[in-house]
């Protein structure tokens, strides 16, 4: 007689709407806890590079909510629009009016990657950022007013004006960035760009800066778990350690005492890492 075999358990979903061109699948994994499944579906391809024109049409309302459709026909019932330039070169109305769509396309919830950096920033209380970015001045303008919408004030930039293939950025020459960018009056400083491999950086140089460090990336998953009830991973990240220690989600530590763990290396070009 065969014995009966039990089905698979339930698991969570979050669908992730991406831009064609992203690369770092297995970064946005490495946030998840082990019940929690990513559905993941791209727009169309564009032949062009990244610009401001671009970061608009791959965040055209159309192209998104064809993507919640897709993914809410299953389980995915939170979706995530992992696109930062997109969900933030229309301004705060844009954005807004994005995460409405999405719901109005048959998300339970929705998220987009400016949105969910906005909301790392106000759940640490957090109204002052230094900016580290891939793209172009023009783009990392648009950020900067982008925040200026939500009370948000950047006291430094920084950039390495790409315009594609950001995803073969090194680790070193992300960390060097992020170093770059940071400014004395930063309460912490904010990485944008879904394409920009930062995972294994951010607790090291939360370490070295002495302030939290938020990428797109970090901020998009941690505010889709969120709505699941469920809580990001990644060791020492000063945004996941706060937010799961307070509770309310109030800052419980000074910003220049997020680490009593000891110095840790920042990796570096020699480094091979899952991203």
């Amino acid at each position: 007689m065969t014995p009966e075999i039990p089905g698979p358990a339930p698991r969570e979903a979050l669908g992730v709407v991406v831009p064609f061109d992203m690369e770092l699948d297995a970064e946005l994994w490495r946030w998840l806890p082990a019940d929690v499944d990513l559905l993941v579906t791209r727009t169309p391809f564009l032949d062009d590079v990244v610009t401001v024109e671009f970061a608009r049409e791959v965040a055209e309302t159309s192209v998104v909510t064809e993507g919640v459709r897709s993914l809410t026909a299953g389980r995915a019932g939170v979706v995530l629009y992992a696109c930062s330039s997109g969900s933030f070169v229309s301004g705060r109305a844009g954005q807004e009016g994005l995460v409405q769509a999405m719901t109005d396309a048959g998300a339970r919830d929705a998220v987009t990657a400016s949105g969910a950096m906005v909301e790392a920033l106000a759940v640490l209380g957090i109204t002052q950022v230094s900016t580290a970015t891939p793209y172009t001045p023009a783009l990392s303008l648009l950020l900067e007013s982008f925040l200026d919408e939500y009370g948000i004030s950047v006291t430094g930039r920084a950039e390495l004006g790409l315009d594609g293939r950001i995803w073969e950025v090194p680790y070193a020459q992300a960390a060097e960035l992020i170093r770059r960018a940071d400014t004395p009056d930063a309460e912490a400083i904010l990485v944008s760009c879904t394409n920009l491999p930062t995972y294994d950086l951010i607790a090291p140089l939360e370490a070295e800066l002495g302030k939290p460090i938020i990428t797109a990336n970090q901020a998009t998953l941690w505010a889709g778990l969120r709505r699941v009830g469920k809580l990001a991973h990644g060791e020492g990240q000063s945004l996941l350690r706060l937010t799961a220690q307070s509770g309310s989600g109030q800052r419980d530590q000074p910003v220049g005492q997020l680490h009593d763990s000891g110095p840790q290396r920042v990796p570096d070009a020699a480094d091979t890492f899952e991203v």
